[in-house]
């Protein structure tokens, strides 16, 4: 189902078959206007599931994660509060729905009351055409990978000026997160998997030396460093980072024995 205006009813890639209501139809807002005036009552828990996303894996059998409204609820009013976001806010979203960290750009925008500005592929892909669409929206805050702030910069870098930079998916390299910090007006270096919902951790980058950290974690989130027999290991010992709290997903789809086991 596809919510839109009657302007835009022609201009939007809808797959064959897909419902589309047009929210300014007269017709549609008769049919409303006769529905009872009581809030509906639908049996939604915070357990049941908001999304499934698919992640490659080590196998390279696809694996469904089921994040559950819970899960995202916690995330998005999170980063509503930590980066802050606010009416004031112009964020351009350019991550595929297919990556989970689009759900930042998707849903924190609407909790804030902040505006969206989300970018055509061929937009994120053109660098002229990504750095024009951020001055001319006079953007506020913008999440890509380091990949991308890397190919922004290089060619156009005033397109950061005034812009709060989050950066995660991959380790952000030490030299473009000291030329993110020049440019723009904050940078912010996320992490977490998917089966924690989205960013688990994050740090405000502060230009101390080194390389970037991950920060702490987000609410209601914790974070262990643990050895091979689970134990913690003491302060500057190596050891396999494990996350904990509301964030932690569901479970895999249809993938019971490999739920249990992680």
């Amino acid at each position: 189902l596809v919510l839109t205006t009657s302007a835009l009813t022609g201009e939007l890639p809808v797959p064959e078959g897909t419902p589309v209501l047009a929210v300014d139809d007269p017709a549609l807002r008769e049919r409303i206007a006769a529905l009872p005036g009581s809030d509906p009552t639908p049996p939604v828990r915070g357990d049941h599931p908001a999304y499934v996303i698919y992640t490659s894996g080590s196998t390279g059998r696809p694996k469904g994660v089921v994040v559950t409204r819970a899960n995202i609820a916690n995330f998005v009013l999170d980063m509503h509060e930590r980066l802050p976001v606010t009416e004031a806010d112009v964020l351009v979203a350019v991550t595929t729905v297919a990556f989970d960290i689009a759900a930042l750009e998707l849903f924190v925008p609407l909790v804030a009351g902040a505006r969206l500005v989300v970018a055509a592929t061929e937009q994120v892909r053109d660098m002229d055409r990504l750095a024009g669409l951020i001055t001319e929206n006079g953007a506020t805050l913008a999440q890509a990978t380091p990949t991308l702030w890397q190919a922004l910069v290089s060619v156009h870098p005033e397109a950061l000026s005034g812009l709060r930079v989050l950066v995660g998916g991959e380790a952000l390299p030490t030299q473009l997160a000291a030329r993110l910090r020049e440019l723009s007006a904050g940078v912010r270096n996320m992490y977490g998997p998917t089966e924690t919902t989205v960013w688990s951790t994050t740090a405000a980058l502060d230009g101390r030396p080194g390389a970037p950290v991950i920060g702490r974690p987000i609410a209601n989130t914790r974070v262990y460093v643990l050895d091979a027999r689970l134990g913690p290991v003491p302060a500057g010992v190596p050891g396999d980072l494990f996350l904990a709290g509301d964030g932690v997903v569901r479970g895999y789809l249809d993938r019971p024995a490999l739920s249990a086991e992680r």
